[in-house]
């Protein structure tokens, strides 16, 4: 089924007196905000469901315990996975909490939920209340936890597609021959791009893509059984022993120590 496309509607940029505007957003199933840029940071959250944040050559999968932070100029596309609705919160460059030169995934406390609520629930100017929650957010977007789980995307068009068709379908079990045939290009093409560009193999790159998927959706309180169906393993305990080998843990015990972290 192809994608909606999505324009948001109620922009309201973020100015040296009034340093944050958060906008609550609601896209239609599946939908999607082509690329595009800001003259200001932003910090992309969501609330219920789950997103992709695309940027030239790196893709972030987050969940509602989880933002992207974009800085100003850098182009970036927003996928819908399902139903999803987040928070747009724009940020005047001058206050920036991060980093303005790379994007990376911070961990989102309740506080800070509760805050970009409170703020794009208030429409109104700017006064001294708002300003003293906004000072807060900011320091809790800036003493937030930092996640480096950004997925590279290669340059060649060939390999990107492969690249982009996978994270539609992270469950996909076609060989890399078989791609290869999709793609038009031959499978020894195949793999010796994926280790020009990427520096890895095409089993290491899609068990990455996995792996970041699996920790988003365990957050989201998918089963097991589930979540292994949508990634791509046979049953629960081929996803668990793939997991605790990455991970060290058992996917049960490593969200159930996020969950309590997280509270």
């Amino acid at each position: 089924m192809p994608r909606i496309h999505f324009n948001p509607d109620g922009r309201r940029s973020p100015t040296e007196f009034e340093p944050v505007t958060v906008h609550h957003r609601k896209p239609p199933l599946d939908g999607i905000i082509s690329s595009h840029r800001h003259n200001w940071s932003q910090l992309t959250c969501p609330l219920k469901g789950s997103m992709r944040v695309t940027t030239e050559r790196q893709v972030w999968t987050v969940t509602s315990f989880r933002a992207v932070w974009i800085p100003p100029g850098v182009d970036h596309e927003l996928t819908m996975v399902g139903a999803t609705e987040f928070h747009a919160v724009f940020i005047d460059p001058q206050h920036s909490p991060l980093p303005a030169n790379q994007c990376c995934v911070v961990d989102v406390s309740p506080l800070m939920r509760e805050l970009m609520q409170w703020l794009g629930a208030d429409y109104g100017p700017a006064t001294d209340h708002s300003r003293r929650l906004t000072d807060v957010l900011l320091e809790e977007v800036r003493r937030a936890t930092r996640r480096t789980s950004a997925l590279v995307l290669p340059g060649d068009r060939r390999l990107k597609s492969l690249c982009e068709a996978l994270m539609e379908d992270p469950g996909s079990t076609l060989t890399l021959g078989e791609w290869a045939h999709r793609t038009g290009a031959s499978e020894r093409t195949l793999a010796r791009l994926f280790q020009i560009e990427l520096g890895t193999t095409f089993g290491a790159w899609r068990q990455q893509l996995r792996l970041s998927c699996a920790v988003d959706l365990l957050r989201s309180g998918l089963s097991l059984s589930r979540i292994a169906a949508d990634l791509g393993y046979a049953d629960s305990a081929a996803f668990s022993t793939m997991f605790k080998r990455a991970f060290g843990v058992a996917p049960s015990r490593y969200h159930a120590s996020s969950a309590q972290a997280m509270n």
